[in-house]
């Protein structure tokens, strides 16, 4: 019987805790987009984005004309040229494609800009979430920006302008 009541009290005991759950959400973009900060990191990035986009499509329009220019006197080369122009085409592909990986990679030159200019934004976002989440005693904070699985959401539960009031932002 004293298991029975004890296992009763646990379940009973658990249920209750989970109810006291509070849950809240934030639009990391609409915060984002209070920050004069991020607007103006985002907007250099942009332009570095563009600069380097430009550079490598400009490469492979070289690349295009090459092959375009080989494909058409092919049959004129002797077999030395064709190796040798197809060598330097090769050898073109690679180095787009290398410059490609050193802009856009994992370890690339957007990747460190973006961990520069955009993470310490991020990141005083998030302590000041946090401040404001266990300031209100809420348990879980969803994001419903950037493709969350957040379906849906009342406003009621939006601490967004909260933590933008907490970063000391005036909208």
């Amino acid at each position: 019987m004293k298991h029975l009541l004890l296992l009763a009290a646990l379940f009973f005991g658990t249920s209750f805790a989970s109810i006291a759950q509070k849950y809240g959400y934030i639009d990391s973009d609409y915060i984002l987009n209070n920050i004069e900060e991020y607007k103006t990191a985002k907007e250099r990035l942009d332009k570095m984005v563009e600069r380097w986009t430009t550079e490598i499509e400009e490469r492979y329009e070289i690349i295009k004309t090459k092959k375009d220019n080989f494909a058409r006197e092919e049959v004129l080369l002797p077999a030395e040229e064709k190796e040798k122009r197809q060598e330097e085409i090769k050898k073109l592909e690679g180095e787009a494609m290398e410059l490609q990986k050193s802009r856009f990679g994992v370890t690339g030159d957007y990747f460190q800009k973006r961990q520069e200019l955009i993470k310490p934004i991020q990141d005083r976002i998030y302590e000041a979430m946090q401040k404001v989440a266990s300031s209100k005693n809420y348990s879980f904070i969803f994001d419903k920006a950037n493709q969350s699985n957040l379906i849906y959401a009342d406003s009621k539960f939006d601490i967004s302008d909260a933590v933008i009031k907490e970063l000391g932002i005036k909208k």
